[in-house]
């Protein structure tokens, strides 16, 4: 154990804002072309469908989910420098790959496919940076750069659409250079810029990133990672087994926090065309607004998180976070009387199940129906008949969506920062590479498995099954919390070489 050096200090988190700006990097890779993908696909190959569009979506989890534990072992046991380089080689790749599914003649959608997964697959460094994060920081350092990472993951989120709204003034013909076969256009060129970033990243990494390791009482010890050769020796302070049960635990938590936001973020568009009317791209513009606003609110929850968990502890909050996110759901329960206004243009198209003949429902028609039914070209809004539990199901008004976005947008950050921390604190200093892969192919897999169930239960059985199974997932959490509470504490601590 040697005390650490001011250049020491500095030079570890120069290399941890490094790791800020991958994770950041990361996040773009995903949402940057999220909103173009679809028109893209329909350009480059009309034989692609909406069906086709959702693996494409669910490639770059996949492709996340399998690589997260894949480059968390090569971490362990090589410098972190080589899987950052090569996973950010991939996604540079993979984005070069998505600007020119245009060029083959045929089976465009499956090169758009191969891109996003390769994209995905190169985001699965994120085990690298959280684990170098939390074999740099001490305990008391842990929860603030755990919220500070999980914030410019949001902030990649959230300004991956805006980057991709300012390349949309490029227009879809944009410009073409035949010698390079590139189209530069509102496809393609988020996608290219996301490639420099990336080269940018690489650049960064060879120049500023070092390998650095402090104890969980913050004393520089020779990092695991390096390419010396007296390094290879851990110190005593790794004496000891991790506890599996807590490290299972939190694994099933991350889960089900990843699980629910997937629901949610899946299940905005069609609800709210369902129970506000609301047109395609109505239901996309505001939504599109709700979902900044709740991205600013969760980088706002990471920042005080920070100071928070220091009074509470990381523990209550994640306690604390599950039980705003339960209310959050709950809100969302239809309770009222009133029916959400019926998608007539569906009788229209003959529809409507056999067994409501048309003519009962003629006498209830109003004016403005009837217009809309004459109008063969008019966008149908309203609650589809063919999801029969739209004829006796009630409306969920929007004062309920509302409070709920809000209380959904509060809590997950919470629970997202709390769950990553306590990950870390738990495994101590041993190598978390694949441990953090692990936690985040459960991530991804919570984002793959979300939508594909929040689909089936709403579409077939509505709302009030949906929230009320998604409500009842919580509490079985909360429970498991309950269980666990008492083992989720830092390795340090549980050996008695640190005081709570």
């Amino acid at each position: 154990d040697v005390a650490e050096t001011q250049e020491h200090y500095k030079s570890r988190w120069r290399s941890i804002w490094i790791m800020y700006l991958t994770m950041f990097l990361s996040s773009v890779g995903f949402s940057i072309v999220i909103m173009s993908v679809w028109p893209y696909l329909q350009k480059i190959d009309l034989t692609a469908d909406a069906s086709f569009l959702g693996w494409i979506i669910a490639s770059y989890s996949i492709g996340q989910m399998v690589a997260s534990p894949l480059f968390g072992l090569w971490s362990n046991y090589r410098p972190r420098r080589e899987p950052l380089v090569v996973s950010t080689a991939i996604s540079v790749a993979a984005n070069c790959l998505y600007a020119y599914v245009h060029v083959p003649h045929s089976h465009n959608k499956y090169y758009m496919l191969t891109a996003r997964a390769l994209v995905g697959f190169g985001a699965g460094n994120v085990a690298v940076v959280r684990s170098y994060i939390a074999g740099a920081t001490s305990l008391t350092e842990r929860t603030s750069a755990m919220a500070n990472t999980s914030a410019c993951q949001a902030v990649g989120f959230i300004l991956g659409p805006v980057f991709q709204t300012c390349f949309s003034l490029i227009g879809e013909e944009g410009v073409t250079w035949k010698l390079l076969c590139l189209q530069l256009n509102m496809y393609t060129a988020p996608v290219l810029f996301g490639a420099l970033l990336g080269v940018i990243n690489i650049i960064l990494i060879f120049a500023i990133f070092r390998e650095h390791r402090v104890d969980d009482m913050g004393r520089q010890h020779k990092s695991i990672n390096s390419d010396e050769e007296e390094s290879d020796v851990l110190d005593q302070n790794t004496e000891g087994n991790i506890d599996h049960v807590a490290v299972v635990a939190l694994n099933v938590l991350f889960f089900v926090i990843l699980f629910v936001f997937a629901v949610f973020e899946t299940i905005a568009t069609p609800l709210t065309m369902d129970m506000y009317s609301w047109t395609r791209k109505e239901a996309v513009f505001y939504n599109g607004i709700i979902l900044s606003v709740i991205g600013i609110e969760s980088v706002i929850v990471f920042m005080v998180v920070k100071t928070l968990s220091k009074k509470t502890g990381e523990r209550a909050l994640l306690h604390g976070g599950l039980l705003i996110v339960l209310v959050g759901f709950f809100i969302l329960l239809p309770w009222g009387k009133k029916l959400p206004n019926i998608q007539w243009q569906e009788i229209k198209n003959n529809s409507i199940p056999r067994t409501v003949p048309i003519e009962m429902l003629a006498p209830f028609w109003s004016l403005q129906e009837m217009q809309l039914l004459s109008n063969h070209t008019a966008e149908p809004v309203g609650c589809p008949v063919t999801q029969s539990w739209c004829l006796d199901t009630p409306m969920i008004y929007l004062a309920q969506y509302i409070s709920s976005d809000a209380l959904i947008g509060l809590g997950y950050p919470v629970c997202n920062v709390m769950s990553y921390t306590l990950y870390s604190k738990v495994l101590g200093p041993k190598p978390q590479g694949v441990y953090m892969g692990w936690l985040t192919a459960s991530g991804s897999g919570a984002r793959i498995l979300g939508p594909v169930f929040v689909s089936q239960i709403y579409t077939h059985l509505g709302p009030r099954w949906a929230f009320s199974l998604i409500c009842g997932v919580v509490v079985v959490s909360l429970l498991l919390l309950e269980i666990v509470y008492k083992r989720l504490i830092a390795f340090s601590i549980r050996y008695g070489r640190m005081q709570e």
